[in-house]
């Protein structure tokens, strides 16, 4: 890092620490005590403060790493600067935590951009300051920096994981997988994507040696033909069935194996991979999930993914290969037609936004959930289209993830798709400064209407004294 950019990054960095500041004074002003999910996150964290380690609430859905290192900062915290009473594991103390993992993301974003896109010279210091300050107040992540949940600290150590596998260090990555599991356990699927980048890198030089064996330089280059798509299948299941490529796949990669062998582990003693209240967290194939996930994506990737250069390349795809769109459209008709849920809590819950819109999109007609197909295929194309400069190994390996972490959800919830945007966004290349600062200045937008929402449009239930506020 130069030393311009070095303190270029500090400077942004502290900038947005202060305001994030400022801001989380508001909001601990206005809503004082627990709101939403930290009516049990508050109360459970308290009790390991004082101690009670076996008390459980059931409700509670993930396991305690994040009550478990709060403990770890506050008590000391408290102890070195001689606090006592009420002041330890407050709730405002408490949602400070949450503030220090958003300082850490966006220390980690500026990293990750840095290692991902480090061969690509064009990148200025000022690009990668601007991006990983995009990112770091993404407005679903950025949300719930103010309030006592698991968002931020799963972002920081699957991050952390993701960066430490960048650089070799697979043994750390494993084991920040392991905190990472321990806030949200869905995040087992980003170990999972850590190896599949070892086995991705591997697959890759293979390729590579396997094309100028056959001398068929139009293979790599050709990555949307269907017959580029068979050859390279046909490869990945000749490599991986060759017990000498398996071997060393397995030794580059064994703390990962640990890792999910330990998950696998968990979910057969705990009977499920939820913990507490599993009534309303039954798995499920939701495949309108991925369709969801897309539309979101290019809502807050549009100055990316939403440009006249990419609707004219797609209509021109589409008119060259009529039948592959045609299948793609009649496969996503019946996948809405047979694999859409809805769960009681989007239908009944309205603080949160996917409540809204799935009120005054999906509702309106029976036959709108199916008139959007056409806009999920543009998403879907424009997404895949964005990451071409990645390998085909590397692309296979992210929407495996992409499946495993979106369809099993019932919930539309747009919290769920906070990891997997972020590692989709981190490497897609960079923009101009003109579209990163459109990207920027919308993010700014959508968080100051999200919080005035949240601090000043307040309202009550019938049945209730409860102030209510909008949220992601």
């Amino acid at each position: 890092m130069e030393r311009a950019e070095a303190y270029g990054f500090s400077g942004a960095m502290s900038g947005a620490f202060l305001l994030s500041c400022l801001l989380f004074a508001a909001v601990s002003r206005r809503q004082r005590g627990p709101y939403m999910d930290e009516v049990f996150h508050v109360p459970q964290a308290q009790a390991y403060c004082h101690g009670r380690f076996l008390q459980w609430d059931p409700m509670i859905t993930t396991l305690p790493g994040l009550y478990l290192l709060s403990v770890g900062v506050v008590k000391p915290a408290a102890w070195l600067l001689g606090w006592t009473g009420s002041v330890v594991c407050s709730v405002g103390m408490l949602r400070f935590i949450n503030l220090l993992f958003s300082a850490g993301n966006f220390y980690l974003l500026y990293l990750l951009l840095f290692k991902i896109h480090q061969k690509n010279k064009a990148v200025s210091g000022f690009q990668r300051i601007l991006s990983a300050l995009t990112l770091a107040i993404f407005p679903t992540l950025y949300f719930f920096t103010f309030l006592y949940y698991t968002d931020p600290g799963s972002a920081f150590f699957t991050l952390f994981s993701y960066l430490m596998c960048l650089y070799g260090n697979h043994k750390t990555s494993a084991l920040l997988g392991f905190c990472g599991f321990m806030f949200r356990q869905t995040n087992i699927v980003w170990t999972v994507f850590c190896a599949g980048n070892v086995v991705a890198e591997k697959l890759n030089e293979a390729w590579k040696i396997e094309l100028q064996k056959k001398k068929d330089e139009r293979i790599s280059s050709r990555k949307g033909s269907f017959s580029d798509l068979t050859r390279v299948l046909q490869f990945l299941v000749e490599y991986l069935l060759s017990p000498k490529n398996l071997v060393a796949l397995i030794a580059l990669t064994w703390p990962y194996i640990i890792l999910v062998s330990v998950f696998f582990g968990f979910v057969f003693i705990n009977g499920g991979i939820v913990v507490g209240d599993r009534s309303s967290h039954e798995a499920c194939l939701h495949f309108p999930q991925l369709f969801y996930f897309l539309s979101f994506t290019v809502f807050f990737s549009f100055p990316h993914l939403l440009t006249p250069t990419k609707i004219r390349k797609f209509l021109l795809s589409l008119r060259k290969h009529p039948v592959q769109f045609s299948l793609i459209t009649v496969i996503s008709l019946f996948l809405i037609w047979k694999f859409t849920y809805v769960h009681k809590y989007l239908l009944a819950d309205n603080r949160h936004y996917t409540f809204y819109v799935w009120r005054k999109v999906f509702q309106r007609h029976e036959l709108v959930k199916y008139l959007l197909v056409p806009f999920y295929i543009f998403a879907g194309w424009s997404f895949a289209d964005a990451l071409k400069s990645k390998s085909i190994f590397w692309i296979l390996m992210y929407f495996v993830c992409l499946f495993a972490v979106t369809v099993p959800q019932k919930l539309l919830e747009f919290r769920y798709f906070i990891l997997p945007f972020l590692i989709y966004r981190l490497n897609i290349p960079f923009l101009s400064i003109y579209r990163q600062l459109l990207e920027l200045a919308f993010y700014i937008l959508v968080n100051a209407v999200s919080f005035y929402l949240f601090l000043n449009r307040t309202f009550q239930w019938e049945n209730s004294d409860e102030v209510q506020r909008f949220m992601w």
